[in-house]
């Protein structure tokens, strides 16, 4: 693997000078940008709009415990239930700690959640959790915390944003970061943003799959860039596959938040007989990789292609307040949900593994570090816990921010030094087709890297990645589009790598092969 993506020589690229630069603009990103001192000057980067991000697809809400029933330890043990094994437990008690204190600096910067008749916040259930404690807005939570941290991010002078830059690789010397080295996609020009510190909040590897409620910009790139730079990567193969997505032939990849099953929903099949408490005790609100299981299972014995989400039993009035960005997306396709069922089916969600991280954010690349969903301090384990997800983005993206303005404004700046990738050897060959290669991409990491996964799957799929990466070696990658798919193959056979490594059954991770868990010669991460 080379080190670099493209040929450059950081002498003949201009400089854009910042104390840190930060990939990605979802809540991770932008809530990271925040918690820094405003007397450091901070760029974001992020390779569309700032208001793209997976974040703000975000519907269910944020995991805190406030109830008086309820306790940072109850949290714990449902995350470490949940993680199956695999939580760092460390940072887990930092997660479930700190979430608090993040909260109210939330509604600090005018968060407005949903509060009950007794004017506190309202606290609804979702899978695996023992108490109610999911704070929310509505059925639209990680649009409207985005939104309002970007208002807030705007306000800040000391924050510069650049839209439509695509972020190709970090720049390094023995093991240090020195910059950012990027392409404007409205100048047509690589760029290299000078800096000490980088921190990665880009997003999981979503699009590596046929179907998924991430958006298009989730391709991996901050894993695949923290792989080239000597990052080690962790948990790859723990891919949450949401239970209920939307299965119309219009939209497959909208999500029909778990909150709907907090709130009462059950699964049906087409006859109308709810299946789960054949699968497992806590029927509907088991945890989410027996959920999609179980109706991945269900699909196959029944020769369907999906089953139905039922709320209709509950009150009409109810269900369009609770959950009125479901209500009026699935109106558009002809269904009313206070009177239909839902057609839905499993899709590719959240992906657990990611850049290794500590807890305070920091990679094995002095100044380089990561938060959200592209981090991984096993703070998951095998399954994340429903609702953790923009949690973790904010409690571990405020730990990185304090840690960056204490290392900032405690030293003098470096001297960037000059680097030069050298140019690989360059073939003359007919051109790439891209989204071809995409397409045929996605179906085999769909069908043989999915819900249900074997050695002989893991094999054929390995095998024919690896051939797919051949069709670009030897190239000069010219356009965002080409970089992506670079991206999408090394994570890829990393996925595929760390799946075939893992041979047990444990969590999100489910081989046919090794059916069972292996506490005693499995109870590690994997890292790759």
């Amino acid at each position: 693997m080379d080190r670099y993506l493209i040929p450059f020589n950081t002498d003949e690229i201009a400089h854009e000078y910042y104390d840190v630069v930060i990939i990605g603009s979802g809540i991770a990103g932008v809530y990271t940008a925040l918690q820094i001192d405003s007397r450091i000057k901070v760029a974001i980067i992020t390779k569309e709009t700032i208001d793209i991000s997976n974040s703000v697809l975000a519907q269910g809400g944020i995991a805190v415990s406030l109830d008086k029933e309820d306790s940072p330890e109850l949290h714990f043990k449902d995350t470490v239930f949940a993680g199956a094994g695999l939580c760092n437990e460390d940072a887990v008690w930092v997660l479930v700690n700190e979430a608090a204190e993040n909260i109210e600096i939330l509604q600090g910067y005018g968060v407005k959640f949903d509060v009950g008749e007794d004017h506190r916040l309202a606290l609804s259930r979702e899978a695996a959790h023992s108490k109610n404690r999911i704070i929310h807005v509505g059925d639209a939570t990680g649009k409207e915390v985005c939104d309002t941290l970007i208002h807030a991010v705007l306000k800040r002078e000391n924050v510069t944003i650049f839209e439509r830059t695509f972020a190709i690789d970090i720049i390094t010397d023995d093991k240090k970061c020195c910059g950012l080295l990027v392409f404007d996609e409205d100048s047509g020009e690589y760029k290299l943003f000078a800096s000490d510190i980088v921190i990665c909040a880009s997003g999981g590897f979503g699009q590596l799959y046929k179907y998924t409620t991430n958006p298009p910009v989730a391709t991996g790139d901050g894993a695949a860039i923290a792989h080239r730079a000597g990052c080690e990567l962790m948990d790859l193969e723990f891919v949450q596959f949401h239970p209920t997505v939307l299965y119309h032939p219009e939209n497959k990849s909208f999500l029909i938040s778990e909150a709907v099953r907090g709130e009462g929903a059950y699964l049906l099949d087409s006859s109308g007989k709810r299946f789960m408490q054949d699968y497992h005790p806590m029927a509907e609100l088991a945890p989410r990789d027996v959920v999609s299981r179980a109706i991945f299972e269900h699909i196959q014995k029944t020769g369907e292609t999906h089953v139905f989400l039922d709320i209709s039993h509950k009150d009409a009035q109810f269900v369009k307040k609770r959950f009125p960005t479901i209500y009026s997306t699935c109106m558009k396709y002809g269904i009313d949900i206070t009177k239909d069922r839902i057609p839905v089916a499993p899709a590719e969600h959240y992906c657990m593994g990611g850049i290794k991280t500590d807890e305070y954010g920091r990679t094995r690349i002095e100044g380089f570090y990561a938060c959200g969903e592209a981090a991984c301090n096993a703070i998951h384990g095998a399954n994340r816990l429903a609702s953790n997800s923009l949690l973790e983005g904010l409690v571990f993206g405020r730990r990185i921010g304090l840690e960056a303005s204490r290392i900032i404004l405690n030293r003098t700046r470096p001297a960037i030094k000059s680097v030069r990738s050298e140019p690989a050897v360059v073939e003359t060959r007919p051109g790439l087709n891209t989204e071809d290669i995409k397409k045929r991409l996605k179906e085999i990491m769909t069908h043989n890297v999915g819900i249900i996964r074997n050695k002989e799957k893991l094999s054929r799929a390995l095998e024919q990645v690896l051939e797919m990466k051949k069709q670009i070696e030897g190239r000069r990658l010219v356009s965002i589009e080409q970089w992506e798919l670079a991206n999408m193959l090394i994570l890829s056979e990393l996925v595929i790598k760390s799946a075939l490594i893992r041979t047990e059954s444990r969590g999100a991770h489910f081989r046919t092969d090794y059916p069972y868990t292996d506490d005693v010669n499995w109870k590690i991460n994997t890292i790759i």
